[in-house]
C-alpha cells in the first residue's frame, strides 16, 4: 500500500504541466499542486521576480518596470486593458540572472517546453501553480502563467530612466517556494517579504533608494477563505513617486501544504489608482476555476 503523500496525477489529461495529487492512503483528494522542484526550477532570479517567463518583471510595485510580457499569458477578458509594452531588453534583462535567465542545468529560460499556459477565465487573470485567480480591473491588464500571475496599469517613463517603463499600480501573485521565501506561517511570510518587494519596487534602481518608511497596516486577514496576513508600507523614494507597497501570504487554496505570496505596490499620485482598487482586488481573489477538479477513482491503491 502506498503511503500518503503527493504522487503524480493518475487523472492528468496531458494538457498543461503534470500535476501531483493527494493521496491519503485510501483514497485520491481534491488536492492538486504543481510539484516544487519545477516551481523552483522555473523560477527567475531577479529580485522581486515574478516566476515563470510569462510575467517578466524586474520588481512588482507600482513603480516596477517592464522588461517584458508574453502576450499569450495575457488575460483577454472583458475587464482587461490593453497589454502594456516594454522594451526587448532592461537593467537586467540581458544580465546573468535576470528574467529568461536559465536555472543551472537548463538550456533556457522563460516557460517549460512541457508547460502551456493554464486555462484563462474571463475578467481574471490565473496563478496555476498557487491555484488562485486574480480579478482583473476594469483599464487594467491581467496576464495568467503556470507559475505567476500579475496585474497591472498606468504605464510611464520610470524617473530614474525614461527608456524604461513603470506602472503607477502592480499586483502579483507567486508560490513563496518561488521566491525563496522560507517560512511556516504566513505571518512570517508577510513580515519577511515586506522589505524585499519595499527595495526591488521603488529601490535604487529607478528611484535611487527608499530614504524612510512607516508601517500602515500588520494584520491578519482573510483571502479565498484562507486565513492570512498582511503587511503594508508607506515609503519615500530619493527620487520620483513614493509608494505603497503591501506583501500578503495565505495557504493556497488548491495544493496543500503550501504558501501565496502576493506583492502589491501602488504609486503616491494622483494618477495612480486609490488603495480601495487593492481592496476590491484582494476581495475577489478565488480558488482558480477548475483547481482540484476532474474525476479520478474515490478508492483503491495509488
Amino acid at each position: 500500500m502506498t503511503p500518503p503523500g503527493w504522487h503524480p496525477d493518475p487523472g492528468h489529461s496531458g494538457i498543461g504541466p503534470a500535476q501531483e495529487r493527494w493521496w491519503d492512503g485510501t483514497r485520491w483528494t481534491d488536492q492538486l499542486r504543481v510539484p516544487p522542484a519545477t516551481v523552483r526550477r522555473r523560477r527567475m532570479r531577479v529580485g522581486a521576480g515574478i516566476t515563470a517567463g510569462v510575467v517578466l518583471l524586474a520588481a512588482v510595485g507600482g513603480g516596477a518596470f517592464l522588461l517584458g510580457q508574453d502576450s499569450g499569458g495575457r488575460t483577454d477578458g472583458a475587464t482587461a486593458g490593453p497589454a502594456p509594452t516594454g522594451p526587448s531588453s532592461g537593467p537586467s534583462s540581458g544580465a546573468p540572472g535576470g528574467p529568461g535567465a536559465p536555472e543551472d542545468g537548463e538550456e533556457g529560460g522563460g516557460q517549460a517546453p512541457d508547460q502551456k499556459m493554464p486555462p484563462t477565465e474571463e475578467g481574471y487573470a490565473t496563478d496555476l501553480a498557487s491555484g488562485i485567480s486574480l480579478p482583473v480591473p476594469k483599464g487594467w491588464t491581467g496576464s495568467s502563467g503556470v507559475v505567476g500571475a500579475g496585474l497591472t496599469t498606468g504605464e510611464y517613463p520610470c524617473p530614474g530612466d525614461a527608456g524604461q517603463k513603470c506602472v503607477r499600480g502592480g499586483v502579483f501573485s507567486a508560490p513563496a517556494a518561488a521566491l525563496d521565501l522560507k517560512a511556516a506561517t504566513a505571518e512570517e511570510a508577510a513580515k519577511k517579504d515586506i522589505a524585499v518587494n519595499a527595495a526591488e519596487s521603488y529601490g535604487e534602481a529607478i528611484y535611487e533608494g527608499i530614504t524612510s518608511h512607516r508601517t500602515l497596516k500588520s494584520e491578519a486577514v482573510t483571502v479565498a477563505g484562507q486565513k492570512g496576513y498582511l503587511v503594508r508600507w508607506e515609503v519615500v523614494t530619493k527620487k520620483g513617486d513614493d509608494g505603497y507597497v503591501e506583501s500578503l501570504a495565505f495557504p493556497s487554496p488548491t495544493a496543500k501544504g503550501q504558501l501565496v505570496v502576493i506583492r502589491s505596490g501602488f504609486d503616491i499620485n494622483d494618477k495612480a489608482p486609490k488603495l480601495s482598487v487593492l481592496e476590491d482586488i484582494k476581495k475577489g481573489i478565488k480558488a482558480a476555476s477548475g483547481a482540484g477538479a476532474g474525476s479520478v477513482g474515490s478508492g483503491g491503491n495509488a
